[in-house]
């Protein structure tokens, strides 16, 4: 480990530096997270651009007493690397080793288990209001990005906490980038705080002027107060967080250390909430990162020498967008929105193709529903994509804004099941289990490349009210090569209706089945899969085509609790199918690990599939004597 590294075991440590011995750690540190996101991948660009914001941060906030406040957390390497834990760092996003963001259960340092965004002011004012009715020491802050801005339950925190009687400081970390290119009306805000270096001078000027005018007596006081802020605005335009009730203090160099500490320390007693805006560069110090920030977002892996990311093969992703670009051509209805995920979801080459038709909203998932919603009562055909784990968000939009409105939607749920490295937060696990409860959603969930493009179309153009077409990350798996197209059942080496046990899955999972079933025939068991595509609603003719087994196992890469299994399940005994049914798919949170390894975990690739199959089929054979 390096010389200055080395010496830092906890913020506390940072207190002998000096400022020289600061800028040298931060430059060990950005070196230290180049490395470790090019063997482990992870979020590179956003942890580049605030390694000094942070140890500013833990410089003059070095106590577990004051608590630090991550929007999303992906910008938290550096905070991890002075907290303790630089020794694991390797471990990052890897089985047993560290999480890619804050985790409650990992360090005292970090207040909240976050990956989602906008929402760092809200948890940072409970706990200074926990705070202050206990009486407790410290300062609590929020670090929230410009991207994070434009969501509006940011806007609903900073409403609330510009009443706050204290101290309670927003960090503003303006990068111009959330993922994609930041966009919108508050993107174009901040840019012209940015174009104004003298404001802050200007501001504090007429304050000094202002605050010198003689006071005589409570009401011409009060009187004066009011004309102090109206000659305020008048002069120097006081800015939108200063009208919600903050001191606002900036812009600053996010990457002079020298500032940042000096404007932390002189305003961390200030008895008023503040917000203190820093311009960063996202991808600092590494030329690659900072030629292309949003490549270099969240990486799998690549050469630091050279730059070279993982070779990209077609994915899901790819495919979607390649297919609703294909779709778009012939259809001048069709429109695409994305929430700050244009690259993620695959949606650049619709972008670049159809810019009149491509809506990204900024992370505004709430939002990005209800305007799709307005689209189709319009007469669009919009196609919204979002990552599961983000859909979460909207779900009282697709039950009230779509939905209800018998709009023609169709939510394009990119990330759909496990998604290995980014862990609990970002697992696509919840889903398909929480559009089941809502009446007339159609949900397809494609096993294969071929699968997507043909229910992107039905969706698009034979069905109609909300429909969702959920798929995975990455590419597609083992395809058996006799499995005929659009076929369900498929079965190893002997008809279908010849096996002893049927396993049912949908999506990705199918092929685990596939090979599950090769298990099967050499422990002497003959086994067929069925594969649902939709999985909601599942058809009568479903009931009819398994009728000739007594057996299923149902797996599930997503919740079993008010999962399809069981919807599954319940229709059969409505049916009247009487056979004997045992389920498998997820309990709770899932934490990181590469996908494989995790679906190995739960049980859900094919040597765990088999495994649940050999054990139910023993307790079979044994109940029949």
């Amino acid at each position: 480990m390096s010389n200055i590294l080395s010496r830092i075991h906890s913020p506390q440590d940072l207190r002998g530096l000096t400022k020289t011995e600061l800028r040298q750690l931060s430059a060990e540190i950005r070196s230290l997270i180049i490395r470790t996101v090019a063997a482990n991948g992870g979020h590179l660009a956003s942890n580049l651009g605030a390694v000094e914001l942070t140890i500013a941060l833990h410089y003059v906030f070095p106590s577990l007493d004051d608590r630090i406040v991550w929007d999303v957390g992906h910008q938290a390497y550096t905070h991890k690397i002075l907290t303790g834990r630089s020794g694991e760092i390797s471990t990052i996003r890897t089985k047993g080793g560290l999480s890619g963001f804050p985790n409650r259960t990992e360090s005292p340092y970090d207040p909240f288990t976050v990956g989602h965004a906008s929402t760092s002011i809200s948890s940072a004012l409970g706990l200074a209001e926990a705070k202050r009715l206990a009486g407790e020491p410290g300062n609590v802050v929020a670090v929230i990005g410009d991207g994070a801005l434009t969501g509006g339950m940011a806007y609903e925190g900073l409403n609330n906490a510009g009443h706050f009687p204290g101290n309670f400081m927003v960090i503003l970390n303006d990068n111009t980038m959330s993922i994609s290119r930041n966009v919108g009306s508050m993107a174009r805000y901040l840019a012209s705080i940015r174009t104004k270096p003298g404001y802050l001078r200007a501001k504090n000027e007429v304050e000094q002027f202002l605050d010198k005018v003689p006071v005589v007596g409570k009401p011409i006081h009060r009187g004066i107060s009011r004309s102090k802020t109206a000659v305020k605005h008048m002069l120097y335009n006081s800015n939108l967080f200063e009208d919600m009730g903050f001191y606002y203090y900036g812009p600053f160099d996010g990457h002079n250390i020298d500032k940042l500490v000096e404007v932390l320390e002189n305003t961390k007693n200030i008895p008023h909430p503040l917000l203190i805006h820093v311009v960063t560069d996202k991808g600092k110090g590494y030329p690659f990162a900072e030629q292309n920030p949003g490549a270099f977002h969240g990486v799998s892996g690549f050469n630091v020498k050279t730059g070279q990311t993982s070779s990209s093969e077609d994915s899901f992703s790819s495919i979607f967008g390649n297919c609703l670009c294909e779709l778009a051509e012939k259809d001048e209805r069709i429109c695409a929105i994305t929430a700050a995920m244009e690259l993620g979801t695959g949606l650049s080459r619709f972008a670049s193709r159809f810019p009149t038709r491509f809506f990204d909203v900024g992370i505004a998932e709430e939002h990005a529903v209800a305007f799709a919603g307005g689209l189709a009562v319009g007469g669009s055909l919009p196609v919204c994509a979002i990552y599961s784990t983000f859909l979460q968000r909207s779900y009282d939009q697709i039950l009230h804004d779509a939905v209800l409105q018998n709009a023609h939607v169709v939510l394009a749920v990119d990330r759909a099941g496990i998604v290995g490295e980014d862990g609990e937060t970002h697992q696509g696990i919840f889903d398909a289990a929480f559009l089941n409860t809502i009446p007339g959603v159609t949900v397809f969930s494609p096993a294969y490349y071929e699968d997507l493009r043909e229910d992107l179309r039905k969706a698009l153009y034979e069905c109609s009210g909300v429909v969702v077409v959920r798929y995975p990350r990455g590419g597609q798996l083992f395809k058996p090569h006799d499995l005929v197209p659009g076929k369900r059942l498929y079965a190893w080496g002997h008809k279908a209706e010849e096996a002893e046990v049927l396993l049912v899955t949908y999506g990705r999972l199918f092929s685990f089945t596939c090979r599950a079933c090769e298990l099967l025939k050499e422990r002497g068991i003959a086994a067929a899969a069925l594969r649902l595509d939709p999985v909601s609603p599942i058809g009568d003719d479903i009931v009819k085509e398994v009728d000739f087994t007594d057996k299923i196992c149902f797996f599930e890469e997503g919740r079993e609790q008010g999962g399809i299994g069981e919807h599954f399940a319940a229709l059969l005994r409505r049916n009247g199918w009487k056979g004997e049914f045992h389920l498998k798919g997820i309990s709770g949170f899932v934490k990181h690990a590469p996908m494989l390894e995790t679906l190995g975990s739960l049980g859900l690739d094919e040597r765990g599939m088999a495994e649940f199959v050999v054990t139910e089929c023993e307790t079979w054979r044994r109940k029949k004597g």
